[in-house]
Parts: structure tokens; sequence; C-alpha cells
């Protein structure tokens, strides 16, 4: 098969995978919006719990084709263009956060905004460094050792919450290891405050884990590209993945599946699934050809991590232009929630801010542009 052949599928699931983690992070105020666009409170699962670990994923299928060029680089190349990648991705989660480094104070003045009060780890950061520890032990040590350590990552966290967890409830927000580390390496003024107290989902120790997605999205696409994509590959992709998603349900009440928590049976299971919808991507676009929807999601998978940068910075950057505007709130509450109130409304914006995204995205593809970092 070609190259273009062989890379439409993987821009499709990146494609989705940007478009719908824009809808889920910005919806409209004013409203609460549907369940299904919520994470899940605490244990469980929502279709919204699958889009990030599904980034990363795709992130591990991008790797299969990228680091062939590795074998023919000298040692100090490949580490330079590994920890580089990782540092500039990390620099730039690290920056959005502190972006856009000053506020407005009462007096209509401008402070600088302290490094003190900056959240360190996050959604960029998680990619960075998920994408070099997988590239490091997929790059340096067999697929036998590699597969080994991967399940050391998966069991060795959960003992990890058991022996240094609260003995009452280890999986608790409160009561949780990672919690406790956390607090102890980073301090509570650099974590995320969104829980209403100081937790990151985007953890340091739940970020083990969360390379194993990295690492099955990178035999993943290496096992299509060696097996080809008939109906024999796409029987075992779903296999593979059912297998995953019975694993993860079968540890489900001795390892919640939980999100935030990014528990080794959440690991599995948003796996199995990813599996899955690359199977199906595979038949519909590979097998049968059904391709003239494909183009709308290739403009985001094209620059999947500039498009996901602008929607984070798009909104803040309106609200320096006009401080003290609550520019989502005000368009939600002025137009969306009055022309279709309550969850309806708040999903019109998501979309109607996906698809200024993706305009970014189209004018940037139309020009041939595209983004590496």
């Amino acid at each position: 098969m070609n190259q273009p052949q062989r890379f439409l599928s993987l821009d499709v699931f990146r494609g989705m995978t940007v478009c719908f983690m824009i809808i889920v992070n910005t919806p409209g105020s004013g409203a609460e919006p549907f369940a299904m666009l919520n994470h899940a409170a605490w244990h469980g699962f929502t279709p919204t719990d699958l889009v990030f670990p599904s980034f990363l994923f795709a992130v591990g299928n991008a790797m299969s084709f990228s680091m062939k060029k590795f074998a023919q680089m000298e040692n100090s190349a490949v580490l330079a263009k590994i920890f580089k990648r990782t540092l500039l991705i990390f620099l730039i989660g690290y920056l959005m956060y502190w972006f856009p480094f000053f506020s407005y104070n009462e007096g209509g003045g401008i402070s600088f905004s302290p490094i003190a009060n900056t959240r360190i780890l996050g959604v960029l950061q998680r990619i960075a460094l998920c994408y070099g520890i997988a590239s490091l032990l997929i790059h340096y040590l067999s697929t036998r050792s590699v597969i080994i350590i991967s399940l050391l990552f998966l069991i060795g966290y959960w003992v990890a919450l058991l022996l240094f967890g609260d003995a009452a409830d280890p999986f608790s927000m409160t009561g949780n290891a990672g919690q406790y580390l956390d607090l102890y390496v980073l301090g509570d003024k650099h974590m995320y405050h969104g829980e209403g107290i100081a937790f990151d989902p985007e953890g340091i120790l739940s970020t083990i884990p969360s390379c194993v997605n990295v690492i099955i999205g990178y035999f993943a696409g290496k096992f299509i590209q060696e097996k080809g994509k008939g109906f024999e590959t796409i029987s075992k992709l779903l296999l593979a993945g059912g297998l995953l998603i019975l694993i993860a349900i079968c540890l489900n009440p001795v390892f919640p599946i939980n999100k935030k928590l990014w528990t080794s049976s959440f690991v599995l299971v948003t796996c199995g699934l990813d599996l899955v919808i690359i199977g199906a991507l595979i038949y519909v676009i590979e097998v049968k050809s059904y391709t003239k929807w494909t183009g709308f999601f290739t403009v985001f998978g094209k620059n999947p991590l500039f498009i996901y940068i602008v929607s984070e910075v798009l909104l803040t950057i309106i609200g320096v232009i006009i401080p003290g505007l609550d520019f989502r709130g005000w368009v939600s509450t002025r137009f969306f929630q009055v022309i279709a109130p309550g969850p309806v409304g708040s999903l019109l914006f998501a979309i109607c801010f996906m698809l200024t995204c993706w305009l970014v995205g189209y004018i940037l593809d139309k020009r041939k542009i595209y983004i590496r970092v």
C-alpha cells in the first residue's frame, strides 16, 4: 500500500480525538453539559474519559512510523531528538498554564503572574513524559522487555497505591499515594485545583501507567504495518481489544476503573476500546474505501498538537483583549442558551468553538503548513 493510505486511518483517529477533546473541554456556560460529555465524578467511565488516553494511543501509533528512522541514526542523535521533543512539549504545556503571564488588578493596572502559583503538570506535560519514556524503552529494549516493563508498570502502580495510600481507602481522592507524592514534590500551589482541592489528575505517579497507553498504541501501529490492513488484521485488533476490555471489567471490583487516578484497569479498558475503534476505521476506510467523510477529521489529524494548543489559548487571549469579560459565559448565555436552553445550548457552543479551531487547521492544511513539535 502507498504512504497516504498507510497514514489515513491514523490521521482520522487522531483527528477524531482532537475534535472531541475540544468539544468536551469547552462546554458553554449557563447549563450543565450532557452527562456523556462530563468525566466520571470518580470511579466509573464515560465516553469523555476515552478522549485523552486515545490521544496517547495515537502518539504511540505515530511513533511506530517515525521511529524507524532511529535505526539509521547515531545514538547521540536519537537521544537528542527524544529529549528535545519531550522538553519542548513539556515547556509548551507549562507555559500554557502560566499564559498570559500577567493579570489585571482592581485598580486597572497590570501585575505579573507569579510563577509560584503555576501548575507544573498537565495534559501536554503528560504527553511529553509518556512520549519520552516510551520512546526510550522501545528504542533501547527488546519487544519482550518492553512488554514485561509495561506489565510491571500496571501491576507496580496498583501495588504502590495499596501500600502507600490510605489503608481505609487507597483509591480515594485525598487518600491515594499519588496525591501524597504530588503534594510532597510539587506542592499545593503547583497542582490542579479544579476538584476543589489540590489534586492533579496528571500527577507524577499516575504518569507511569499512562505510558502503557502509548506503548500499546505503538505495538498496534507496528502490527498493522507488518500484517497489512486485511480482515485478519482487523479481526485480531478486535479480538485483542475485546480481551483487554474483559480483563479491565474483571479487575474493576478490586482496582476500579478511574480516569483521574489513571488506574491500570482504566489503561486496559481505554486501550481495548482504541483497538476496536482502530479496527473499525481500517475496515471502513481501507477495506470498504468509504473516505469521503474523512477530510473533516484529517484537518485536525495533520496538526493535532498545534490545534489543541490553539483551542486552549484562544479564549484566554480574548479574555486579555477584553479585560473583565467572561467571553465564553457572555456568548453562551446571551446567544446559545437563548436559542437552545440547557445542555443542547452548551453543546452548540462547544461545537461552534471546535469549528473555529477546525478553520485554523483548514487554513494551515490548504497552505500545506504542518507544525511539528
